[in-house]
């Protein structure tokens, strides 16, 4: 029932605080679990959906807001019929026929039906229609194109993710299978997912299609899914699985540096070369292109796993504190290729900071600490960001870099935090004052003082091609698609 209601109610709140994205999330309410319920078309790209929504009301509530763009057909809040009606690029305003007291349960029912692959906000397509399926995958915005939600990483949420797809088709998601391709009625099969962790609404992924899936468990039991598009050639599907299959190992390597890893699924999922051109860290089963696997690319695997511990369990409060996410994970790659035998991070370290990036290159002129909106996904934020740890180790000394680390990942797990929160732990447990070092690092549009060096050139590493097509992968085509706001 669409409403003629075109102001919101004063109680309703757009908008989660992001300086960069000022209208991503909203306030008034937050969610606690979604049960997302679709059926979906691949010859039509049609998507029907039922999501409810469990909430708790922070504040009296008359009127509330949810990102999402597709045709709505009803809302139902607290087992009543509320009005509704579009505000702005993406938020749905909904007003329900009782106000929510604060602190009350929010139990809110929207049901809708579109062709995503058709609507347009933010001036960009985020769902992707692939040959066989489609791809519900994407930074800083995905979930706008298939389910309502409060779209900001500061309010995460459990999940529920169920899906009828015509049989033969699979439909893939996070956490654990609860149905495996379960026969619905004639010629239709139900998948579904449930993501026990708390999980940002970017980090919620769908992946339709035609896929070889594998099955495995961990040695703590824990399921290892793996799928790979059967679209792909068989030289790429070689070196995907080379890469992805090595999913397990990478992870038990990484908890020895970073601590237990904080979910209870794992694995990977390859799409058809060209269907993104990018991987994600999609929360317990990250999301490659199969363009990255050209040849094998280990290092692009242990980039997207190490953000489950640094991005996915622990999150940022604002996007301008993403250096958090891919300074970590981009140092990680450096951390493993050390551990193979390949390089040491001190001459990665080297090679990034005098030849790659020479002292006049305009890459030092972006702020990691505070890139903005239309850089969120520069080099600077990556590597700038890995090069900030790096020396932070050598400040503070190997030993203590991989506490602060660990405890890091402990005492927000499953939450979220910043630069400053970051900071003020390193500053306890090294005991040094770090404020001139961050600044420096992070804040300063110039390369900082590295030293004493060599007199030698450093030479390229032999693992550099790797580390640079991982990177590539890692954001591809999300970057071309950021926007001023």
């Amino acid at each position: 029932m669409q409403s003629n209601v075109h102001a919101a109610s004063a109680s309703t709140t757009t908008g989660a605080g992001d300086i960069y994205y000022p209208d991503y999330g909203n306030g008034g309410y937050d969610v606690i679990h979604y049960d997302i319920r679709l059926r979906y078309f691949p010859d039509t790209d049609r998507l029907i959906g039922t999501t409810t929504i469990l909430a708790t009301a922070t504040q009296d509530v008359s009127a509330f807001s949810l990102d999402f763009i597709l045709h709505t057909r009803s809302v139902r809040v607290n087992n009543r019929v509320a009005s509704f009606d579009r505000q702005g690029d993406h938020e749905l305003i909904v007003r329900p026929a009782t106000p929510v007291a604060k602190g009350s349960r929010l139990t809110i029912v929207v049901q809708y039906d579109d062709v995503p692959s058709t609507v347009v906000a933010s001036d960009i397509t985020a769902w992707n229609r692939t040959v066989d399926g489609a791809l519900a995958v994407n930074q800083p915005e995905i979930a706008w194109w298939w389910f309502p939600s409060n779209d900001h990483p500061t309010d995460k949420a459990t999940f529920e993710v169920s899906v009828l797809v015509p049989n033969g088709i699979e439909a893939i998601s996070n956490g654990v299978p609860t149905r495996w391709a379960q026969p619905a009625f004639s010629g239709w099969s139900r998948w579904s997912w449930r993501a026990d962790a708390p999980q940002a609404t970017y980090l919620s992924f769908l992946a339709i299609g035609d896929f070889e899936i594998r099955q495995g468990t961990s040695a703590d039991g824990s399921p290892i899914i793996t799928a790979y598009s059967t679209r792909l050639d068989a030289d790429t599907a070689a070196a995907a699985r080379t890469s992805v299959e090595r999913t397990d190992e990478i992870i038990a390597w990484a908890a020895e540096l970073f601590g237990p890893y904080p979910f209870n699924a794992r694995g990977g999922v390859v799409t058809g070369a060209g269907d993104q051109y990018f991987a994600l860290e999609t929360q317990t089963r990250p999301v490659y292109d199969g363009y990255s696997f050209m040849l094998p690319n280990e290092s692009l695997v242990v980039h997207e796993l190490v953000h489950q511990w640094f991005g996915d369990s622990v999150s940022v409060d604002q996007w301008r504190d993403i250096w958090l996410n891919e300074g970590f994970a981009t140092y990680a790659e450096w951390l493993w290729m050390e551990d193979q035998g390949q390089l040491t991070t001190d001459v990665m370290a080297d090679f990034v900071s005098s030849v790659r990036y020479p002292a006049d290159d305009p890459f030092w002129r972006v702020l990691p600490g505070d890139p903005g909106p239309t850089q969120l996904l520069h080099d600077a934020v990556y590597f700038r960001g890995a090069l900030t740890l790096h020396y932070l180790r050598k400040l503070v000394g190997s030993r203590y870099f991989f506490v602060i680390l660990r405890t890091w990942a402990q005492k927000y797990r499953y939450g979220n935090s910043n630069t400053a929160e970051f900071r003020a732990l390193a500053e306890k447990i090294s005991g040094q004052r770090l404020d001139e070092f961050f600044r420096t690092w992070l804040y300063t549009p110039m390369r900082p003082d590295l030293g004493p060096t060599s007199a030698e050139t450093p030479a390229e590493p032999q693992s550099w091609s790797q580390i640079v097509a991982a990177h590539e992968a890692a954001h591809g085509q999300r970057f071309t698609r950021l926007r001023p706001r």
